[in-house]
């Protein structure tokens, strides 16, 4: 018998690479998902969610049923992903991510991030994206959304807005950490959005940023009321 060809064992390696993270990613932090207001469905969707950790896609992507894992690409940092071969494996590999440029595109014949998920979503791929554009490591609840979100809704109207909010994410792996701390944590998917006949950029934006700051925890809620 033959082995497999290179392309055949690399796939194997990346299907398994696979079902081993969403595992870790279960035992480790006990994730479960919340739908409220929508349900998993097989229909493009943008997941658009806040971003506190390089693990953020991970927990989300490991919460999906399997068969919308296999129709779901995150956006990816381009200089994080692409800088060991190993990481190059899992984001190009296992997640087959979009990769961006976190520079926004700004280097002479870069592509546009926003213009890249556009095409993406086009082509019929949903997407996982941090519309903060960055990862949140300060103490803020949430940083300002960038204005692609608003981008991808006018040029995308037929895709599903899914507003995420992930919950202990930051806790399990704060930044500089290597060794992940074990505790629960949840991913909350809240009713989608559609962009208004008319709907300005601002409006819209303040009304995405609304629906993600609404799926948090009522304890969290309250902590910041007493702040």
């Amino acid at each position: 018998m033959s082995s497999l060809p290179r392309s055949g064992l690399r796939h194997a390696a990346a299907v398994v690479s696979a079902w081993s993270i969403v595992l870790a990613a279960r035992l480790l932090t006990g994730v479960r998902a919340i739908w409220s207001g929508t349900t998993p469905k097989a229909e493009q969707t943008l997941y658009f969610a806040n971003h506190t950790s390089h693990g953020d896609f991970v927990l989300l992507w490991a919460t999906l049923p399997a068969d919308l894992r296999a129709l779901t690409r995150p956006v990816a940092g381009q200089d994080y992903w692409e800088a060991s071969s190993m990481r190059r494996f899992i984001g190009v590999d296992v997640f087959n991510a979009l990769m961006i440029r976190r520079d926004g595109g700004t280097a002479a014949g870069a592509p546009n991030p926003v213009e890249q998920m556009t095409e993406a979503l086009q082509s019929g791929d949903s997407l996982i994206m941090f519309p903060e554009g960055t990862r949140n490591t300060g103490d803020d609840i949430l940083l300002p959304l960038k204005s692609g979100l608003f981008h991808l809704a006018r040029a995308c109207p037929q895709v599903r807005l899914v507003p995420v909010w992930i919950e202990n994410l930051k806790r399990v792996l704060p930044k500089g950490t290597l060794v992940p701390i074990p505790l629960a944590c949840t991913v909350r998917y809240g009713a989608p959005l559609v962009l208004a006949e008319g709907e300005d950029k601002n409006a819209f934006i303040a009304r995405a940023r609304a629906a993600m700051l609404d799926l948090r925890p009522e304890y969290d809620k309250a902590e910041d009321a007493r702040a």
